[in-house]
């Protein structure tokens, strides 16, 4: 158990980090505090629950993740990605369903980690994860139309197209003042970085128009609207929990459980190549579980680490897990001097920032480069996307998990009879101990997929980052999947970055349109992708002095 779990807050306290780094870390976490209030109300009232719910889960959750997590700048609380789940198991179940489901997906995410299937994301190919991204993404944009017009809908249908076909036949009922708000409130969070880097636009936003709205009596529907008076206070209560109705719960317990885990640990992922980095998978996903099974106690909704704040925190200067203990601090003193406040912010205000956030998530430019791949890529790519859109994300991930074992095994057995030309690179080096310290040398065997791509990324960093010079033969590379090279982009800017000069030799020519595709080419420059091993080390030797 210690092994499995030991949260890097302690270790860097002990190593003394934690004091070197500390006004850096209160400055980062006050201004992401900042930059989560209006996300944590906007999430909470777009979910279909109250916004200190959304409050209490960012200072509960995002101080547990922190000081119990397994990386050194994650930032945790409700996010964008939980809008559709937890909007559906309220739907459903109610409030105490989706307390108890929470609970339960804690009980999950624990059970993940110290079953160590942290490093499980691997298994989840890049198209899949933009696909399943990009579907919340859409779903979300289309949950905030009604606020976004003003749309007098009492009640919103859950099923997209039905969606779409209410607000068609009520665009003769547009509040005109609440669409200019949502208009000026996604301008001021766009533009505003112009002006301030230090104040997020989409605070600036709600501090600009919730003033105006109530000074001028402007006649549109606000927070108290829909929700009353907010509470300033948080307070410990236990569920209704029925034993014998444990097990209804268990398929959206899976649901929070399978996406909090992903996001929390692609967020993790990210963080780590900010920072160069290195997290503990298995400790972040126990350190998830606790914050999911302790925050239903005291009102809040599932959280996971939230990408957007994670990196705002490492750009404001967090290095270690305290910027994101300051951030819910920050949070709370806001919740309880200023809550009562908030519910004075116009509804079209939040929807203005949520079709902000909602276009943040899409990642449309990954979408479009995948649409340029294979067609086994575009086909994880569309399945996820629709799946998610018209259907159910969990069924999503999984249909987009077979498809990628079904789709990859295809193509394994397509090259099966390819032979690759390479028999110019089949030089090999007995004596090692001949080759200067700066220089080494690594070859990947076989296909760079989804399910390897992670692992040869990492020792690839390993290496790289002790030498001034790496060379990765490619001459048994058949194929590289969408992963793969986004891996590979990854871990060569990371080289590039620390001053590390890379060659790659022995690359087919499917393999290298492949890499063109996403400029990798042009990243590592086309001198330094070479046809054979030789070459290779010829051009070495111009970098670093070889005997």
């Amino acid at each position: 158990m210690i092994k499995i779990f030991k949260p890097k807050f302690f270790t860097l306290l002990q190593s003394g980090l934690v004091k070197q780094n500390l006004s850096k870390d209160i400055l980062s976490g006050v201004v992401v505090g900042i930059v989560a209030l209006p996300l944590a109300i906007a999430f909470a009232v777009a979910s279909g629950v109250s916004p200190e719910k959304g409050l209490i889960t960012a200072v509960v959750a995002g101080f547990i993740i922190s000081l119990l997590g397994g990386s050194r700048v994650q930032i945790g609380g409700p996010t964008g990605a939980f809008i559709v789940i937890v909007y559906g198991i309220l739907e459903q179940y109610g409030i105490d369903g989706l307390i108890i489901s929470t609970i339960l997906a804690g009980f999950i995410l624990v059970a993940f980690g110290l079953l160590k299937l942290g490093s499980l994301l691997k298994f989840f190919p890049h198209p899949l994860i933009v696909g399943f991204t990009s579907g919340i993404a859409l779903v979300i944009f289309s949950t905030q139309i009604k606020d976004a017009l003003g749309l007098p809908i009492e009640k919103v249908p859950s099923v997209f197209h039905e969606k779409w076909l209410l607000y068609f036949s009520e665009l003769s009922n547009v509040n005109w003042i609440a669409f200019t708000i949502t208009i000026v409130t996604i301008l001021i969070t766009v533009f505003s970085k112009k002006i301030t880097n230090r104040i997020p636009g989409s605070f600036l936003a709600i501090v600009i128009i919730t003033p105006l709205v109530y000074f001028f009596d402007i006649d549109v529907s606000t927070i108290e609207t829909f929700f009353g008076n907010i509470p300033n206070r948080i307070s410990f209560s236990l569920p209704s929990i029925q034993l014998s109705e444990i097990q209804n719960y268990l398929a959206p317990a899976l649901t929070i459980a399978l996406l909090g885990g992903i996001e929390s640990l692609l967020s993790a992922v990210v963080s780590d190549g900010m920072i160069g980095g290195k997290h503990r998978s298995n400790t972040e996903l126990i350190a998830q579980g606790i914050a999911n099974i302790v925050t239903p106690f005291f009102g809040g909704i599932p959280a996971t680490g939230a990408i957007a704040r994670t990196a705002t925190n490492v750009k404001n200067g967090g290095r270690t897990p305290l910027a994101g203990m300051i951030h819910a601090v920050t949070l709370l003193l806001i919740m309880l001097f200023l809550g009562p406040m908030a519910k004075l912010i116009p509804m079209s205000c939040l929807a203005g920032i949520l079709i902000v956030v909602s276009y943040n998530m899409s990642e449309w430019r990954s979408f479009v480069a995948i649409l340029k791949g294979s067609y086994f890529d575009i086909l994880i790519l569309l399945s996820t996307f629709f799946i998610t859109v018209f259907f159910d994300l969990t069924l999503a991930i999984e249909v987009g998990v077979v498809l990628s074992a079904i789709l990859f095994m295809k193509r394994m057995s397509d090259i099966s009879e390819k032979r690759i030309d390479n028999l110019v690179d089949n030089d090999i080096i007995d004596d090692y101990s001949s080759l200067p310290k700066e220089l080494n040398i690594y070859e990947i065997s076989g296909p760079l997929f989804f399910a390897s791509a992670r692992r040869y990324s990492e020792l690839l960093e390993s290496i790289g980052l002790k030498s001034k010079v790496l060379i990765i033969r490619m001459r048994h590379v058949s194929f590289i999947d969408d992963t793969g090279l986004h891996n590979l982009k990854d871990t060569i800017q990371i080289l590039k970055k620390e001053g590390v000069k890379v060659i790659l030799s022995g690359i087919n020519a499917e393999v290298k349109e492949d890499l063109r595709k996403l400029d990798l080419v042009d990243l590592v420059s086309e001198e330094y992708i070479l046809d054979n091993f030789n070459d290779a080390m010829q051009k070495a030797c111009t970098l670093v002095p070889c005997n």
